[in-house]
């Protein structure tokens, strides 16, 4: 009987134990109220493969088209693939030009979609066209369009009697020696049959020097996803509309006594007006006054005059330098996003203490003659 009843116990015990934890985990979760928050853009999911292209274009245009060479029909494998391999397929054939470290670059560039809006600013070049109808893929030659490969040959015969289309600076230009031949613009999404039929055509003109061949992103089918972007400065404002009867006469008085403890422990041009004040406490009221002064004052955006822009930088080393070490990332932060007001705080520091150690001599002595 002993075995069974310490059994029966145990069982007790992680039975009570269980319903603890849930009991817990229930209040937690409905304690919380986190607010999660996703930022879309306008245009659908671009493919990963066309922003690893761009990556490889910002490198270089030889690495690009040698990046291009090799990735021809590789959007195939996304049909049969899971997203997360399709992703390390991309990754090893990058890595096949690029070491360790512009891969990590790689993979930042993929996590905050860095490289997206090209694509889309593609995209909505080749909606400028507009394309053809039903067409995967197309070539604009000179203002004339066609997604028939065996029309090239036809529409390049006149193509100098018409106008030369305007090149981009992003636009991706098949290596060649002459820049004066028939331009042919190639609207296609990279790593699909049908770019690949074209490209094949196109780079073999462009390297008998018969073309200059561009290459522009171009999706027939854009994704049905939502592009999600990370990495951007983003505000959520959230404000309780929630009516709460509060007691205004001692709301006021702790948010008085919140300030003051806050405002004596601050340092305010380079004043500590919570030792002054336990100096000269007789004067605390002229003390808040001028203190509160001094504040305002750091928030006007005056133009500094040129003989105020001198020696900045070592005024702001050395009031990091001369402060203790665990504040000086601190205030390093401070000054660097503050730096307009600090700027000013820190040239007219020197008047500002002087003006203000004759305000307080002043306020003293005539305290002082109050009361003789």
């Amino acid at each position: 009987m002993a075995p069974a009843k310490a059994t029966n116990v145990v069982r007790l015990l992680l039975g009570s134990t269980a319903l603890w934890l849930s009991q817990l985990s229930a209040g937690t979760v409905a304690a919380s109220k986190s607010v999660t928050a996703h930022l879309a853009a306008k245009w659908p999911e671009t493919p990963l493969l066309l922003e690893a292209s761009e990556f490889m274009a910002e490198e270089s245009n030889e690495k690009f088209w040698q990046f291009l060479e090799t990735v021809q029909e590789l959007a195939i494998y996304k049909q049969t693939e899971s997203d997360y391999s399709y992703y390390n397929l991309i990754l090893k054939k990058a890595g096949q030009f690029l070491d360790n470290l512009h891969i990590n670059l790689l993979k930042f560039a993929f996590s905050i979609r860095a490289y997206s809006p090209a694509i889309q600013m593609f995209q909505q070049i080749a909606a400028d066209e507009p394309p053809p109808d039903g067409c995967n893929a197309f070539v604009v030659i000179h203002k004339k369009h066609t997604c028939k490969i065996n029309e090239i040959k036809k529409l390049l015969k006149k193509a100098a009697s018409r106008t030369r289309p305007y090149l981009f600076k992003g636009d991706h230009k098949f290596p060649t020696n002459k820049e004066n031949l028939p331009v042919v613009i190639l609207y296609a999404e990279m790593g699909t049959r049908t770019f690949s039929a074209f490209h094949k055509v196109l780079s073999e003109k462009a390297q008998n020097e018969e073309i200059l061949y561009v290459l522009r992103h171009y999706i027939q089918k854009p994704s049905s996803r939502k592009m999600y972007l990370s990495g951007y400065g983003v505000e959520l404002a959230i404000k309780s509309t929630e009516y709460k009867a509060l007691d205004d006469t001692q709301v006021k008085t702790v948010t008085n006594t919140t300030v003051e403890d806050e405002t004596e422990t601050n340092e305010v041009q380079g004043f500590l007006f919570g030792k002054l004040k336990e100096i000269y406490s007789d004067l605390r009221d002229n003390l808040t006054a001028f203190q509160k002064y001094l504040t305002e004052s750091n928030k006007q955006m005056t133009p500094l005059k040129v003989w105020e822009l001198q020696d900045l930088s070592f005024q702001a080393a050395s009031q990091i330098m001369s402060t203790p070490v665990y504040d000086a990332i601190k205030l390093m932060k401070d000054i660097s996003q503050n730096f307009p007001i600090k700027a000013r705080l820190r040239m007219n520091i020197l008047i500002c203490l002087f003006q203000s150690t004759l305000n307080v001599k002043n306020l003293r002595s005539q305290h002082l003659y109050n009361k003789t």
